[in-house]
């Protein structure tokens, strides 16, 4: 008996500390996002030991889970975040594959590499199928009580969503989930990281809501602010009005006590002609002042003192990411190491200056698509098919789209103005635009998992005429 209180003891005091140690660890410093889409980019052990000796950043988040990346970062101290890919989800819901899974991805490393999140797909609701979002909540239990069953503590499965699960954002205070998503899907998610005191992650982009007259309120740069008529908040940058947009959605389902953390927001430094918002002034002002505000800890108008775990995307300019030169200009440092500009997280800086940011200039790697001629109709954009990408990538978006309520995919039917040529890639271009026209023209409802990519050359052909 006394042998068995002591052991409970330490049992409590273990869990305890645990708990301890995780909470303060998970508001140290800023996080990145770690890509691999390069050819040229630095082997992980190098970045590793480049991360710990040189900057602040304690963790990191990877889109996969990359064995060599975990090896290389044992023993420094960093967290490392791993993501299973999509098309992984339906398969983990059976307890033996999602035993296997951990047993394979998780248990050869931990603890030597502090790995903190399982994220289970990314942006699952904004890109499909539904076969992927029917299976997503069952997948993350299932790898939880893997976990639980290997004696693996301090990790936590959580999903990382595109901020479309929002119906709307502006003002804050009326925001909400998007009907169909909220109950249905959201609601069982949200309540399962309560269960496992997980976060609820988002990737809040303003680069994605700029435009000219709301540079500033985009960039943190000094703005007269916005006013919630309703809560009498007054918001000076459209972070904050992004975060606290996700609170009131979350609060309105009853879920107001689940952490918040940002799995994704950043700023590319160079991009196409149609793409002006793209500069490395721009990045510096947005990433330096996201760096400067989670320094601070000043929180949100409806969260203030709050501290939210946060990572930059990304790490590196990444040579071979597809899409629009934009992509592969996201990243704080060149493949050499070289800060692409001063946001304040390399050891021995004060932080990023409010004044004179310096614009050295880029090595820029030679895109992977030709660069769009310049717009010749206006700021007007189109959203089709990667040249790269395959009939059946194709068809599943068409698929998609079109099983979705309010889209009109007639056209592309027999007898439609746009049925002619007949080809799944025709198709697919009309059903890919009409859906990025019909969401508000966002970069990310173009993606279609990295087969769609924006162009300024209107593709009408004939009779059939696109959206625009």
């Amino acid at each position: 008996m006394e042998f068995s209180n002591r052991h409970s003891l330490f049992s409590v005091l273990f869990f305890v500390s645990t708990i301890l140690v995780q909470h303060f660890a998970a508001v140290n410093s800023i996080g990145v996002n770690y890509g691999t889409l390069g050819n040229n980019l630095p082997p992980p052990a190098q970045v590793a030991q480049f991360l710990k000796d040189k900057t602040t950043i304690d963790r990191v988040k990877l889109f996969d889970v990359n064995p060599d990346i975990l090896r290389a970062f044992a023993g420094t101290g960093i967290f490392v975040a791993v993501t299973v890919p999509n098309g992984e989800i339906p398969n983990l819901v059976n307890m033996k594959n999602a035993r296997r899974w951990v047993g394979d991805n998780i248990k050869p490393f931990y603890p030597q590499t502090k790995i903190n999140y399982i994220l289970v797909g990314n942006e699952v609701l904004h890109w499909g199928p539904q076969n992927l979002i029917d299976n997503l909540v069952g997948a993350m239990k299932a790898l939880h009580n893997a976990l639980i069953r290997s004696g693996i503590q301090g990790v936590n499965v959580t999903t990382a969503h595109a901020l479309s699960i929002l119906e709307s954002s502006d003002p804050p205070s009326l925001a909400k989930f998007r009907p169909g998503w909220d109950k249905g899907d959201l609601a069982p998610i949200l309540q399962f990281l309560r269960q496992t005191k997980s976060p609820f992650m988002v990737n809040p982009y303003p680069y994605f809501g700029y435009s000219p007259e709301k540079a500033d309120f985009a960039l943190f740069k000094p703005n007269p602010g916005v006013t919630d008529k309703y809560t009498k908040k007054l918001y000076t940058n459209m972070f904050d009005q992004l975060i606290d947009s996700v609170y009131t959605s979350m609060k309105k389902l009853g879920y107001g006590d689940v952490e918040i953390a940002v799995g994704e927001t950043g700023w590319a430094s160079a991009g196409e002609t149609f793409e002006p918002k793209c500069t490395i002034p721009n990045a510096a002002s947005y990433n330096g002042g996201l760096v400067k505000k989670y320094n601070q800890g000043t929180g949100t108008p409806l969260l203030p003192g709050r501290k939210f775990e946060t990572y930059i995307f990304a790490l590196f300019n990444e040579n071979l990411k597809p899409g629009s030169f934009a992509e592969r200009n996201f990243g704080l440092f060149q493949p050499d190491f070289t800060p692409v500009y001063d946001v304040g997280i390399m050891r021995g800086t004060a932080g990023v200056p409010d004044q004179h940011i310096p614009t050295p200039t880029p090595s820029v790697p030679t895109p992977l698509l030709p660069v769009p001629k310049p717009p010749t109709q206006g700021n007007k954009k189109w959203c089709v098919p990667k040249a790269e990408a395959t009939d059946a990538q194709l068809q599943s978006n068409i698929d998609y789209v079109c099983s979705q309520g309010g889209m009109d995919c007639r056209p592309v039917q027999a007898n439609g103005a746009c049925f002619n040529p007949n080809t799944v890639r025709a198709h697919a271009s009309y059903v890919m635009n009409s859906w990025y026209q019909s969401k508000g023209r966002n970069d990310f409802d173009c993606d279609f998992s990295g087969t769609g990519a924006i162009t300024s050359s209107d593709p009408s052909n004939g009779s059939c005429s696109f959206l625009s």
